[in-house]
């Protein structure tokens, strides 16, 4: 399999701040790679270069083969970006951003035609042809969005964020487009803040304060943390339960999960100690006490408090 982007040590720097630290990674062609990380992570930061839109301060990237510096034309002449925004005008109507669009991407009125018809089925945009970009639902936008960073049938696609404030639902539906394009033989790269995004990705890079804490796939991943200290709690009264165990100096996070307390403690805790524990605080609203496999959501708070 062939490398459509690596990059070497790359670092961006604004004045005394580091917001990309010396990252170094390789992103096979026809992949789905998952930038994931907390807003300021670096990530987008990190698109930007690999897409010629930012300088970086040193280090190395090559994008569809091209230099992101001395190369960024022929960079961005091969790429699809959808940034955070979504790139359309919202004063022009959904057939004028297409048009918009092509014109940019150097065209012919064939290709425009064809590909026309193709973002009108892939954004479900029939009929609303006339209709002003910015009188459209977000999950419309969404995918007029995509659609117009992608009529040129780049090989490399970056979005930065594309699902941001949108439900759960239409967050699906745009990923199964994404999987579309991989599967026309496209290499996506996304960043987002949604942890069970990644499960959509063949490989994800975690980030946090401009590093890349954790690379590969989210399975060997997970495999990786399988033996940390996770616990379920099922109960009748999680905020019992939570105050009990919050201010615990062997409790590294608490959270909430229907109808249980989710607990990642220090290493050496056994669920014998949890049920010894609370029934000494005088609680019986827990029902079961089990150890629990690591979600990525798990692993990122492992990682980001080591590092």
């Amino acid at each position: 399999m062939s490398v459509a982007i690596k990059a070497e040590n790359l670092t961006k720097k604004f004045g005394d701040f580091t917001a990309v630290a010396s990252v170094s990674f390789e992103i096979d062609e026809g992949t789905i790679v998952g930038f994931i990380g907390a807003n300021g992570a670096g990530k987008s930061t990190t698109i930007k270069m690999l897409c010629g839109l930012m300088k970086p301060t040193s280090g190395k990237a090559f994008v569809a083969g091209f230099d992101v510096v001395r190369e960024s034309e022929r960079v961005r002449q091969n790429i699809g970006y959808m940034s955070q925004k979504f790139s359309l005008y919202g004063d022009l109507t959904v057939r004028e951003n297409i048009e918009f669009y092509g014109g940019i991407y150097g065209l012919n009125n064939s290709q425009l035609r064809q590909r026309y018809e193709w973002v009108l089925d892939v954004a479900d945009l029939r009929g609303k042809e006339n209709f002003l970009t910015r009188d459209l639902p977000i999950g419309w936008r969404q995918r007029l969005a995509l659609g117009c960073a992608v009529l040129h049938k780049p090989k490399i696609i970056f979005l930065d964020e594309p699902t941001s404030g949108v439900d759960p639902i239409l967050r699906i539906q745009f990923w199964q487009l994404i999987a579309n394009l991989v599967h026309e033989g496209s290499t996506v790269i996304v960043t987002t803040h949604y942890l069970d995004e990644a499960e959509f990705c063949e490989n994800i890079m975690l980030m946090h304060l401009g590093k890349i804490l954790i690379q590969g796939a989210p399975a060997r991943i997970r495999a990786q943390f399988e033996n940390l200290s996770l616990f379920e709690i099922r109960c009748q009264n999680a905020v019992e339960i939570l105050q009990a165990l919050e201010h615990e100096p062997w409790v590294n996070e608490l959270s909430v999960l229907g109808g249980s307390v989710h607990l990642y403690a220090e290493e050496g805790i056994t669920t014998t100690y949890l049920e010894n524990f609370l029934r000494g605080k005088g609680l019986s609203s827990f029902l079961t006490i089990e150890r629990t496999l690591p979600t990525l959501e798990d692993i990122f708070v492992k990682v980001t408090q080591n590092g």
